[in-house]
């Protein structure tokens, strides 16, 4: 890829916005996993262990999970160019890695004409944002510090994050 704008499938010809036509396309079942790291204060983190991830506000990572999984229905709501697909299967899962860190995980499956990585990153990047709100009452010094695809696969070709091209 030499970066320039005919590369961009949402771009035409002329460099105007465009959703991509996959109307040519056949279904095939498609599935992609995201990550977000959500790094909290050491004290944060550990009342928040300490209480059951109970927050002020309530259950946090309950909370959460749900609003991810509502953020990864509604992708094409906020992505202008994401076409609205069918989501099959959204599943969140959030646990403590490290002392300050907690991992969002997003794997999202359907069967269609194209990708739900988008779906898969919104659902991770909601779930992130969730957490802050919910945590930000004991700290403003919370970070979302990544949110990546991991892995997708279906379409054209697979993707794993860190393997050899």
């Amino acid at each position: 890829m030499n970066g320039t704008k005919e590369n961009f499938s949402h771009l035409d010809g002329e460099g105007r916005p465009q959703m991509v036509d996959v109307s040519t396309k056949g279904e095939t079942e498609r599935r992609a996993t995201a990550q977000s790291i959500v790094r909290l204060p050491l004290p944060v983190l550990r009342q928040l262990v300490e209480n059951h991830h109970q927050s002020p506000k309530g259950p946090v990572f309950h909370t959460a999970i749900l609003a991810g999984t509502m953020a990864a229905k509604k992708t094409a709501d906020l992505i202008p160019l994401c076409h609205p697909i069918a989501i099959e299967g959204c599943q969140i899962e959030i646990e403590v890695c490290s002392d300050t860190d907690i991992r969002v995980t997003c794997a999202c499956k359907t069967m269609q004409k194209t990708g739900v990585e988008m779906e898969a990153l919104t659902g991770a990047t909601v779930a992130a944002l969730t957490v802050y709100d919910m945590c930000k009452g004991l700290s403003h010094e919370i970070e979302i510090v990544e949110t990546v695809l991991l892995e997708k696969s279906g379409g054209k070709r697979d993707f794993r994050r860190g393997a050899s091209v």
